[in-house]
Formats: C-alpha cells, structure tokens, sequence
C-alpha cells in the first residue's frame, strides 16, 4: 500500500467516525423526545378516525338512532341548524314537528336506502327554497303517502297548500335573486346619470346661447360707438373748411 492510499483510508475512516458519532447524539436527543410525541401522535390519529366515523356513520347531533331509524323530530330545529349529512344506511327519517322552512340541497339525495320521511309538522316557505323539497317529492314512487301532509306555510297566497302539487311558475313568482336587484339598482343609477347628462347639456346650451346673444349684442354695440365716431370725425372735418373760409 503506497502513502497516498493509506492516507486515503484514514480519511474514510475518520468521515465514518464522524457519522456515527452525530448518529449517536442524535439517538440520545430522540430518546428524550420520543415518549412525548408518541402518544400525541396516537392522539391525533384517533381524533381522526373518530372524526371520519362520525362523520360517515354516527347519529347526527340533536337526533337519537335506531339501527337504520334516525329520528331528529319534536326538537325545534331550523333550516340552520339541521344537520348537514345523514348516515347513509338511514331507512326511516323523522323530521315532523320542528321550524323547518327548507331542506337543504342534496339533504336526501344519497340516502339510496331511505324508505320513509316524515315531514309533516315545518312551516314550509313555499318559495325559492322548497324547489329541492318539491323536486325530491316528485321523484318518489306513486304510492309514497308521506307527501300528503307536507303543506306550505308562507306566503298568505299559498298557505295550506300541498308542496308536491305547486306549480313552479307560481313558486318563482315569490323568488328574489339578489342580481335581480342589482340590475334594478342599476338601471336606476343608469336612468339618474342621463338625467343629469341631459341637465348639464341643455344648461351649456342655454350658457351658448346666453353667451351668443350677449356677444351679437357687444358686437352691435360696438359698430354703433364705431358709427358714431365716424359721423363726428365727417363733421368735424367739413366744419374745418367752412371755418377756414369764413376767417
């Protein structure tokens, strides 16, 4: 081995040392971590897994469950406060005897199991917002009786009706979208702009027309001052000459 090759080997040799040694020290270092992390990590996991069974599976809150029956009825809720999602093996849903004036949107649409609702008891607001209700109810086979207690509360014009058997014409009478209003408030603001385009215009050309009349006017006065001077300069200058003669 020539001297060149050894040393070659005692620098390999050094840069291992140096390697385990920082492995070493960092090993001690995580032992004193380790046990703390450790069941925070356990911790979070199970708060996840928890979280996403409740969320696919549990009872939804202010509702009790049996097997495939959720019953969230009698319970005062609203629209606001009816849970987003359902479990989806539900078979039977009772809702009947709450504030509901809405479902929301796709509320029912992957319950594929569901067999029974009962929303009877909400005072439904037969506006924009029962169009879902009134849609999923359609849907329903022929012998589905649960719809005949689902009336309409507001407005006065369709108070007592039954949702299932609204006209949508009749139901978007009552709609109010907001760019509804917006293009109102538009036109509005539109109409007011012109108005005053219109004013400022006709208020230049009553100025134009002010200003040329005052400017026909100077002008006249002007070439009568002019006249005039001129008249007094011809008679000055043939009073000259009958002055001279007469001296």
């Amino acid at each position: 081995m020539t001297l060149s090759e050894a040393d070659d080997s005692i620098v390999r040799m050094g840069n291992i040392l140096c390697r385990y040694t920082i492995i070493t020290k960092l090993t001690v270092r995580m032992r004193g971590f380790l046990p703390c992390v450790t069941p925070l990590l356990g911790l979070l996991l199970l708060l996840l897994t928890q979280g996403r069974v409740q969320g696919s599976s549990s009872c939804p809150l202010y509702c009790s469950c049996h097997g495939a029956r959720v019953d969230c009825s009698s319970r005062a809720l609203t629209t606001s406060s009816l849970p987003s999602r359902l479990p989806p093996a539900t078979t039977e849903l009772h809702l009947h005897n709450n504030q509901l004036t809405t479902l929301p949107n796709s509320l029912l649409d992957f319950l594929s199991s569901l067999r029974s609702v009962s929303l009877h008891g909400n005072p439904w607001a037969c506006d924009c917002g029962v169009l879902y209700l009134r849609a999923w109810l359609l849907r329903q086979p022929a012998n589905y009786t649960s719809h005949s207690n689902i009336t309409c509360s507001s407005p006065p014009r369709l108070r007592g009706r039954l949702v299932v058997y609204l006209v949508e014409e009749e139901v978007l009478e009552s709609c109010h979208y907001w760019y509804c209003d917006l293009a109102m408030a538009s036109q509005v603001c539109l109409f007011v702009f012109v108005a005053v385009q219109a004013g400022l215009l006709a208020a230049v050309v009553v100025f134009l027309r002010r200003f040329e009349s005052l400017s026909r006017e100077a002008r006249r006065t002007t070439e009568e001052s002019l006249l005039g001077e001129g008249l007094m300069s011809n008679e000055y200058s043939e009073y000259e000459p009958m002055k001279d003669s007469i001296i």
